[in-house]
């Protein structure tokens, strides 16, 4: 895969003095360390290593993305990236600085992507981390995608390049929804499933590339659930699911079917949404992760809320409150980093809402949308679009419009054809109200939005 592109007035790279004098005594492993603790006490999730310390100081690293951006600031605080010895994020994107500068064209938040690598739109996104071409490069594991000969024996570079992988799809996602990533995952998943196809390596190895590559199907099947590819995801889940099967590996199983229950939810299917948290709940007993299985009950309640079992919906969240309020643990699993309180208001929210009791729900997603912290921006416009719904649907006409204008608003950011339909409901239903100021408004925005970004 051939490298990205640079700005075109760029040359070979020059070392970051800067940066070196910041490390001060630090070996680039110590300053390393350093970085990761950082970015945990901002809740950010960064693989930084010597290799990537040294990077930057030679020059290589000419601007960081986004995540590392917001640990270097919170490090240094009152320091702009040139003074840490970086370049302009302008200019490594290969756009003119200056007083002469022509803006750069608005995004396009309501535009489908189309599917070709690197996409201008895209560009943001996979600036972030070089998402699966360093991944993969990193481990050697990016020639599996073009056949791996039978006698090559992969190592454990291989799996933690696939375990890799998932972490920056599922950081990418958390940031700017799946529209812009799901185009980009078939080669990494094939390569992942490739690896496993060759065989002769260990047992240790094999136990990691097997859990790696279920657990990157499920990921990817996340990126086509949330831009719309109900059928895709639906393929996906189910192959992480044979793949537990295949080795008995609880943890992933649970995780399968716990994607299943939603994808069913979402597609109408509330009864095997149901049937499938409670296989989730079988195979997620085996572990010691109350977190987990209370993220399996919500599950489970919206399936039984959107049969209209009001008092199974209740039973279900009664459950999951319990167990949640047990605390996170040592066993919980890696992806479940999203689930917190806001979570847990954010599906309660989406229950009462197919319930019809739309106060409640109106009060759930609020306190999802005030509790979810920043880097989630998806889910952010996320429950602020459920907000919007339940508010227009509880006769609260100005408030929806309000909540509606600021998903509209976080659309410049995220891409989620989910997200974008609901938002698309919400203006729908609040056109009969337009002789409301404020619904005007919005109604007038998100029509000019959808001028600028067809659909």
């Amino acid at each position: 895969m051939r490298p990205l592109p640079e700005s075109p007035s760029s040359s070979s790279p020059r070392p970051n003095t800067a940066f070196r004098l910041l490390r001060g005594q630090l070996s680039p492993a110590e300053f390393a360390a350093s970085v990761r603790r950082a970015a945990r006490e901002i809740g950010e999730q960064v693989s930084c290593d010597a290799r990537y310390i040294g990077r930057v100081e030679s020059g290589a690293i000419r601007c960081p993305n986004y995540a590392y951006e917001r640990v270097f600031r919170h490090m240094f605080p009152g320091r702009a990236l040139t003074d840490l010895g970086f370049t302009p994020r302008e200019a490594v994107r290969g756009r003119p600085v200056g007083p002469a500068a022509v803006p750069a064209p608005r995004p396009e938040p309501l535009a489908r992507p189309e599917p070709e690598p690197r996409a201008p739109a895209d560009i943001d996104v996979f600036e972030e981390s070089e998402l699966l071409r360093r991944a993969f490069m990193a481990g050697g594991a990016a020639a599996a995608a073009d056949g791996v000969r039978p006698s090559r024996r992969a190592g454990q570079a291989e799996a933690a390049a696939v375990e890799e992988a998932v972490r920056r799809i599922r950081l990418l996602d958390d940031r700017h929804g799946a529209d812009s990533l799901y185009v980009h995952t078939a080669r990494p998943l094939s390569a992942a499933y490739t690896l496993l196809d060759a065989g002769g390596y260990g047992r240790s190895v094999v136990e990691r590339l097997y859990a790696g590559a279920g657990e990157l199907a499920i990921s990817v099947g996340w990126l086509a659930h949330d831009s719309g590819r109900l059928t895709d995801a639906r393929s996906h889940y189910a192959e992480a699911l044979a793949t537990a099967r295949v080795t008995g590996d609880p943890a992933l199983e649970a995780h399968a079917f716990c994607n299943t229950a939603f994808l069913a939810r979402d597609a109408g299917r509330p009864r095997e949404a149901v049937r499938a948290a409670q296989a989730a709940q079988r195979a997620a007993r085996r572990l010691a992760s109350p977190r987990l299985l209370s993220l399996i009950a919500l599950r489970e309640a919206g399936g039984r809320a959107w049969l209209a079992d009001r008092s199974g919906c209740e039973r279900a969240l009664l459950r999951a409150q319990a167990l949640f309020g047990r605390g996170p643990c040592d066993d919980d699993p890696e992806w479940m980093t999203f689930f917190g309180e806001a979570e847990l208001e954010g599906l309660e929210a989406q229950c009462w809402s197919a319930l019809g009791d739309w106060g409640r729900a109106a009060e759930h997603a609020r306190r999802a949308v005030s509790l979810q912290k920043p880097h989630f921006t998806r889910n952010i416009a996320l429950f602020t679009t459920e907000l919007a719904n339940d508010l227009v649907a509880d006769g609260q006409p100005e408030a929806a419009a309000a909540a509606a204008d600021r998903a509209l608003g976080l659309l410049n950011q995220v891409t989620s054809s989910r997200i974008r339909r609901m938002l698309e409901d919400t203006a729908r239903l609040l056109r009969p109200h337009g002789r409301n100021a404020s619904v005007a408004d919005f109604l007038a925005r998100y029509q000019q939005a959808g001028r600028e970004s067809p659909v």
